[in-house]
């Protein structure tokens, strides 16, 4: 895996900002997350005036090996219908990316079905899907390797557009069962705590996911961080921890969406802890554990709107309060240009 330097955001400018931000014409302290979310992004860009310009959006597609024991309500195939279907601007991430003015790039990333002909889907595949992590690791060392490296690379092409906010959304079925895996593991939970009902399993059907998984956490023998997320993870959660890091790397704001891009941002905290500066929690979702994993990062979520959607969506809400942030301390007049006394 490529080594990211990731630095922890330089504090030498805190004093600063939160002169501008306390001189701002309101009681001090009076505008509460959004001052901080202000501080973060300015700390994050090293000014006294950061911008959102070129919001993008990262729509990664790929389907999981341990679908076939029959962990999720969905079959595999809604993964490349629902990818073609953003292409056709019918998905929920394709209505808040037009809201909110991202630009929206819907990636194959391992998704079992030939895309590759499909206008708008950006085919970076690796292969139709991982393997079965109930018997042997989802993927291969290279395709581990790969998989991080298509993540940065994507980055760098939203860099090159001017990109520096960040969202990053998945389409894979099966993929919370990877990341309830992770959560016990990183978290030292007991699996069946991490593991919920997914797109809409019934009691019965979360009782044989708690099967499967406990099988197969038995069954691994994984030493380090890297093994745990080659292991178990899908393509797209993969590709999403190499953004994340490579955003990191380049000073850009990443808002991270629900339970699945939560355990990918615990992944990459575990790969590089100074990752997390750069990352902005958007809300708690309703699928089980997301609170408890939200708890590992000491992680404050904007929103708690009980979503569950997946594909950046819950992020993509959030978006216009990070908006309301920025502009809080770009736009708001202070007391001495306003010509009123300061009475703190």
């Amino acid at each position: 895996m490529r080594n990211f330097e990731i630095q922890a955001v330089d504090q030498s400018l805190r004093a600063a900002i939160q002169q501008k931000i306390d001189n701002l014409n309101k009681p001090k302290g009076s505008l509460g997350r959004l001052e901080e979310l202000a501080m973060q992004i300015c700390l994050i860009q090293k000014t006294l005036s950061p911008s959102l310009s070129h919001p993008c959006h990262l729509l990664l597609g790929a389907d999981h090996g341990i679908e076939r024991e029959g962990v999720s309500v969905s079959p595999r195939d809604v993964t490349w219908q629902q990818m073609v279907n953003f292409t056709r601007g019918g998905g929920g991430v394709n209505m808040f990316c037009r809201q909110h003015g991202f630009d929206l790039k819907i990636v194959d990333v391992g998704v079992d079905h030939d895309l590759s002909e499909v206008l708008g889907i950006i085919n970076r595949k690796i292969a139709r899907g991982t393997k079965n992590f109930l018997y042997e690791a989802a993927m291969s060392e290279e395709e581990f390797d790969r998989a991080i490296e298509i993540g940065a690379e994507l980055v760098d092409e939203c860099v090159a557009s001017g990109c520096k906010v960040l969202c990053i959304g998945e389409m894979g079925i099966a993929n919370t069962s990877p990341s309830s895996i992770w959560m016990s593991i990183f978290g030292q939970i007991p699996l069946n705590d991490c593991i919920g009902a997914g797109a809409g399993l019934d009691a019965p059907g979360i009782r044989h996911k708690c099967d499967v998984l406990n099988r197969a956490l038995t069954n691994s023998h994984c030493e380090t961080t890297e093994e745990v997320l080659r292991y178990f993870g899908g393509f797209e959660m993969i590709a999403a921890i190499g953004a994340m890091l490579r955003a990191a790397e380049q000073h850009l704001v990443v808002l991270v969406d629900g339970f699945i891009m939560t355990a990918c941002a615990l992944g990459a905290c575990r790969l590089s802890p100074e990752a997390q500066d750069y990352m902005i929690f958007t809300h708690c979702g309703d699928e089980s554990g997301h609170k408890m994993m939200l708890d590992i990062l000491h992680a404050k979520p904007l929103l708690h709107l009980g979503l569950r959607l997946g594909e950046g969506t819950g992020a993509l809400c959030a978006f216009p309060i990070v908006d309301s942030a920025v502009r809080m301390v770009n736009e708001m007049n202070n007391f001495d240009n306003a010509k009123i006394t300061k009475y703190f």
